[in-house]
Order: C-alpha cells, then sequence, then structure tokens
C-alpha cells in the first residue's frame, strides 16, 4: 500500500507539491444516488422553488470548480469540463459527474465533489416534502491520466431497498 501523501516524514499535514508532476489529461467520474419516496420524484417537476434537478446540476458544476475552497489540501485546477448526468430511476436519481483537466494533479475530489453537492442540492429542494431522503453510494467511478494511470470501479448489481 501506498503512504498517505498528505503528511510529511513528522506526521504533519501538508498540501503536496505537485509542481515536478508532469501535466497530462486527467477526468474522473463519480456517481451519487438520492433515495427517495415515488411520491416526491413525482413533485419533481411541480417544485415551487424550481426544477431541482435542473439547479443540482449547475449546483454540482460549481462545486467542481471550487473543490479547492472546500477540501482545505486540493489544488485549485484549471477545469476543461465539469458536467453533470442525472437520470430518474423508480426509488430516486442517480447523479454522474465528470471532470476534466490538463494539469500536474487529478480531479478525483472535483468529481466526488460534484456529485455530493448536487445530491445535496436535490435534498435541500425536496426536503420539505420528506425528509427520510437518503443520499447513498457516493463514489469515483473512473479516473484517468497521471502517474497512477487508470482506475475504473468494478461495477456492482444495484443496491436492493432496505427493509
Amino acid at each position: 500500500m501506498n503512504k498517505l501523501s498528505h503528511y510529511d516524514s513528522s506526521g504533519q499535514v501538508r498540501m503536496v507539491d505537485v509542481s515536478e508532476k508532469t501535466p497530462t489529461h486527467r477526468t474522473a467520474r463519480a456517481r451519487a444516488f438520492v433515495r427517495m419516496k415515488p411520491a416526491v420524484l413525482k413533485a419533481l417537476p411541480h417544485n415551487p422553488k424550481g426544477d431541482p434537478l435542473e439547479v443540482a446540476r449547475i449546483a454540482g458544476i460549481m462545486a467542481a470548480k471550487r473543490t479547492h475552497e472546500l477540501i482545505p489540501l486540493c489544488h485549485p485546477l484549471p477545469l476543461s469540463h465539469a458536467g453533470i448526468e442525472l437520470k430518474l430511476r423508480r426509488d430516486g436519481v442517480l447523479i454522474e459527474s465528470s471532470v476534466a483537466t490538463t494539469a500536474n494533479t487529478g480531479v478525483e475530489m472535483e468529481a466526488l465533489t460534484a456529485a455530493s453537492i448536487a445530491a445535496l442540492t436535490i435534498y435541500d429542494m425536496t426536503k420539505a416534502l420528506d425528509k427520510s431522503i437518503t443520499i447513498e453510494e457516493v463514489h469515483l467511478v473512473e479516473k484517468t491520466g497521471g502517474k497512477s494511470g487508470a482506475f475504473r470501479r468494478a461495477e456492482k448489481a444495484p443496491a436492493q431497498k432496505r427493509r
């Protein structure tokens, strides 16, 4: 296992120096799932605050661009792409973020932040209908580029509804 790079030899927290790393094209995709009752899903288009899915899309894109302001040791990155795709399922909304850059470090945190903030935005805009909505399965789907190369998460069967 690799050592944690955000600690120096004496165990103090540090921002990783990426100045010696070669800028490469890097991408990442992440997912989150917002589980909600069918009645809440049905009400999405009629939300008096606006369309929760479109607001979540914008919030996720904005979050990707500001990840370094939210997560203390993340580097500010010049993103060349940040996108959010939302898919309605019978039991909720599947969110997938995609982020790209050409830089000295990867965009995994930007993709995870985008998916998470999009999910939180959906919760915020629908919580008046049901406070038991849950945000589940936030995870990195894949990343490309950089010294460590490509990563792709092994797909598993969709989570079954809890009883």
